[in-house]
């Protein structure tokens, strides 16, 4: 009996481990197709243009250049004027717009709150119908005079439809009687609202602040709308895209300025410009994967 026993429990044994390693295999596989790309960029934005030209991308190239960097961080006062400005929109924006978020989300939540089922409607309206690019440059310049101001590029991005319904969804798994009994001693909706719900609900700002910040990280399209030259310092994304737009004009009118083509480092330009623009959003990720694994748990233990 005992030997029989152990018999079936080596052969389950045996089974998971070759399952385990085939599951493992599979997704160092796939890991690996997620990253090939970035390294292919990195090594992309040190490779010359003449080897571009020629044979394409390589992970390994032949030729090696630091032609592209230099063109980008020809002008250090400016790029650094452009990364400090996009970090500040980054961390300012993420921030408010984080809270904003997330108290938006609770409140139509609440079932005391009489106005949720209208207000939810709004939100979810907007994600809809919108009155379209005309008449909001219109609101922004004219009537809120933000021309030339950081606050267009600011507001816009502060509180996002979609990320107020997920919110309200994670509110959903927070108790009800955890509200209850805080008000049962003495305390208000504001006072719940930061000292018990935001602790409970790491997992979703983790979630939702990542989100945001990627999203003020990689915008350019308000503030080439609502950024003039003017403006001494533009936000990474915009200076990026207008030094990859200079380049391609240069190309394209290399003749008339009697300048080699491959001179030119147009496509190595565009991979490093990726690079710099990617680099340091990416350090932020490590900080909120414990969440997003802590998220996890909690859900499955929930059942």
């Amino acid at each position: 009996m005992s030997s029989a026993t152990s018999h079936g429990r080596v052969k389950v044994d045996a089974s998971t481990m070759v399952f385990k390693g085939i599951a493992v295999a599979f997704v160092s596989f796939l890991a690996l197709l997620c990253i090939y790309p970035f390294l292919l960029m990195i090594t992309g934005s040190f490779t010359s243009e003449n080897l571009i030209i020629r044979e394409g991308y390589r992970l390994i190239p032949s030729e090696w250049s630091v032609e592209s960097y230099a063109i980008v961080l020809e002008t250090p006062r400016l790029i650094g004027g452009a990364y400090l400005v996009t970090i500040i929109l980054t961390v300012v924006g993420t921030i408010i717009g984080l809270f904003i978020t997330a108290m938006t989300g609770y409140a139509l939540n609440r079932k005391d709150f009489a106005l949720r089922n209208h207000i939810s409607f709004y939100v979810y309206f907007t994600t809809l119908f919108t009155a379209g690019l005309v008449p909001f440059y219109i609101m922004m310049v004219r009537y809120f005079g933000l021309k030339d101001n950081y606050l267009a590029v600011l507001l816009p991005l502060m509180l996002s439809p979609w990320l107020v319904i997920l919110m309200k969804n994670f509110s959903k798994s927070i108790p009800d009687s955890i509200t209850e009994s805080a008000k049962m001693d003495g305390a208000g909706d504001f006072m719940i609202f930061m000292r018990l719900i935001l602790p409970m609900s790491k997992p979703a700002l983790a979630t939702l602040g990542l989100f945001t910040a990627l999203g003020y990280w990689n915008e350019w399209f308000f503030s080439m709308l609502f950024l003039s030259p003017n403006v001494p310092y533009r936000p990474l994304q915009l200076f990026l895209y207008n030094l990859i737009a200079q380049a391609d004009f240069i190309r394209m009118n290399a003749a008339l300025m009697n300048i080699p083509p491959q001179d030119i480092p147009s496509e190595s330009l565009k991979l490093a410009a990726a690079v710099v623009a990617t680099g340091p959003i990416i350090f932020v990720y490590p900080f909120v994967q414990r969440y997003f694994i802590k998220g996890i748990t909690i859900g499955a233990v929930k059942g």
